[in-house]
């Protein structure tokens, strides 16, 4: 149950976001989505420092005690309000960076969700300890509708790009608001050397690679938004966020619910190993054919959703869902690393990984925006090796291993995508919603059959985690 309460958290309450992020982008333009992208990076980092890795450290820990939560709450709230300051007073300094002069009060007001957020990060993560995803559901739920339904009020009133600031700080208002009405911890007692000694030691690790991954990952926007214009930073991100829906939602969906799990077992290598591989299988089953599916129908997807103002999304989009669709398998690969505790070889990695995909997208850059998204590709394949390493060094899943694993789920999910691409290109339809329909129908046909006929075990894996009357319905499958 605890796997469909947190996918019913993350989809569901993405589903719900993303109906409002539909609307919201045919109330806005592109250079408004640009100009909310452009501070992101330093928004990124302050929320890596005001977490530092507690958050992990106290879910994995399995003899957790009042102290260990107390000084991890009195941690989170002091680095909030830390990094707001520092935002607040660096506003300025974004703005002249990329000669935007509104960016100030954009940055000073949309600051204000990682101050009032990190007084609910230790709620949370007790929470995501107990494995209690269905309180965590209707919390999501309830921040997302509201704040949704202000950013559209505004948007339809004037208001610009001021209703995107305005959804991000209240949704965070309202999930704060209620983790604590629906929380029964309160903090009690004082700051602990020992605790934090303990929650700094495995936190700090996660830190370090968390700063350089948030950094890796806005590059893009940073040299976008530097070196192009507003428009063609709206462009990409949209495209990033749409191809982000499904793997990086889904990849939280399993890494929340499997940290636990997978930490309860952390010194039985064998179960480790078994359980670990099984995960792999499912995530790229359900991954890799939304991914790729999404990438063939790109097109009508965007031209039906959200309008031809976003047609400068569609090629980055179709190139976003190739790079995104082994984000999962990263994650897991590096989930593995937390589960043994070794924070340490999270970090080396994340700097190697770092460091040549800097080099790629370095050599990428003055090609142009596809060229740099296309370098995205490449980086993922080399970031899937390095990985893999110490997953075989500790468990004896290594790269040939997960590649055995997956490749017949890649294979079967390149043939849908290669049947949606001949129809598009041979069959001329007009309507965008039309098409749109007829993709999905013969993408999800064709995953189908194919995977009762070369996926008989992946389907099995699947079905065994749903419940008996959804099982019932699907025995054909």
């Amino acid at each position: 149950m605890g796997l469909l309460w947190s996918a019913f958290e993350r989809f569901g309450t993405q589903g719900i976001s993303a109906l409002f992020a539909i609307f919201l982008a045919r109330l806005l333009s592109p250079e408004d989505y640009g100009l909310v992208a452009m501070p992101m990076v330093f928004m990124c980092l302050a929320q890596c420092f005001i977490d530092s890795g507690f958050a992990s450290a106290l879910v994995r820990k399995p003899d957790l005690k009042e102290e260990d939560i107390v000084t991890a709450f009195y941690f989170n709230v002091v680095m909030g309000i830390v990094c707001y300051l520092i935002l607040f007073f660096a506003s300025p300094f974004v703005a002249d960076f990329y000669h935007a002069p509104e960016l100030s009060k954009l940055l000073k007001v949309s600051a204000l969700s990682l101050l009032i957020g990190s007084f609910g990060t230790v709620q949370q993560a007790l929470l995501t300890k107990s494995i209690d995803f269905k309180r965590q559901a209707k919390i999501s739920l309830c921040a997302s509708l509201l704040s949704g339904a202000i950013a559209i009020t505004l948007a339809l009133n004037g208001w610009g790009v001021w209703a995107l600031i305005f959804q991000a700080v209240c949704g965070q208002i309202v999930r704060t608001i209620l983790l604590w009405i629906t929380s029964q911890w309160r903090p009690h007692g004082a700051w602990s050397a020992s605790s934090f000694h303990y929650l700094w030691n495995f936190g700090s690790k996660m830190l370090a690679s968390a700063v350089l991954d948030t950094i890796y990952n806005n590059i893009y926007p940073i040299v976008i938004g530097k070196f192009f214009n507003k428009k063609d930073l709206g462009n990409f991100v949209n495209a990033n966020n749409l191809a982000s829906l499904p793997s990086s939602n889904l990849t939280g969906v399993l890494q929340r619910v499997t940290f636990p799990v997978l930490s309860s077992i952390q010194d039985d290598d064998a179960r480790l190993a078994t359980s670990y591989r099984k995960l792999l299988r499912l995530s790229a089953f359900l991954i890799f054919p939304l991914m790729v599916g999404l990438s063939a129908a790109a097109r009508p997807f965007i031209l039906t959703l959200i309008g031809e103002k976003w047609e400068g999304s569609i090629v980055l989009l179709q190139l976003a869902c190739f790079y995104m669709m082994f984000y999962p398998i990263h994650a897991i690969n590096l989930n593995l690393l937390e589960v043994k505790g070794r924070s340490d070889l999270f970090l080396r990695l994340e700097i190697i990984k770092k460091v040549l995909g800097a080099i790629v997208m370095a050599l990428a850059i003055p090609h142009g925006i596809i060229c740099m998204m296309a370098s995205g590709i490449v980086s993922s394949l080399l970031a899937l090796v390095i990985n893999t390493y110490y997953t075989g060094v500790l468990i004896n899943v290594g790269f040939f291993k997960q590649v055995l694993d997956l490749l017949p789920i890649f294979c079967v999910s390149m043939v849908m995508w290669g049947a949606i691409m001949l129809f598009n290109y041979y069959v001329d339809l007009d309507i965008m919603a039309l098409l749109l329909v007829v993709d999905i129908v013969i993408g999800v046909t064709l995953y189908l059959l194919l995977s009762k006929i070369f996926l008989k075990k992946e389907t099995s894996e699947v079905l065994e985690m749903m419940p008996e009357k959804i099982k019932s319905k699907m025995k054909w499958l």
